[in-house]
């Protein structure tokens, strides 16, 4: 009797140290997970970043395009009507 209250005895404490052992890989498993998906998240969010400023780049480049041109045809049309004024 007094062997198997022992057996069972045992049996349940190192169930229950297998069970905190399990634990604390769980715990150390959900550290870790949340810290690759930080990174993951920080590397989308300068990925974002980057296309927007591209973007931004590539429309600041458009207007001074636009703005020369239309400084071109303002400068030729001021010389048309100085050609027609006969200055």
């Amino acid at each position: 009797m007094k062997k198997l209250l022992l057996a069972s005895i045992a049996a349940l404490c190192l169930t229950g140290i297998s069970a905190l052992s399990f634990a604390d890989e769980l715990g150390a498993l959900k550290d870790e997970m949340k810290g690759e998906m930080q990174s993951e998240m920080r590397a989308q969010k300068d990925a974002v970043k980057g296309d927007i400023q591209g973007r931004k780049d590539e429309m600041k480049a458009q207007k001074d395009a636009m703005k020369d041109d239309m400084k071109a045809k303002k400068d030729a049309m001021k010389g048309e009507m100085k050609g027609m004024m006969g200055y």
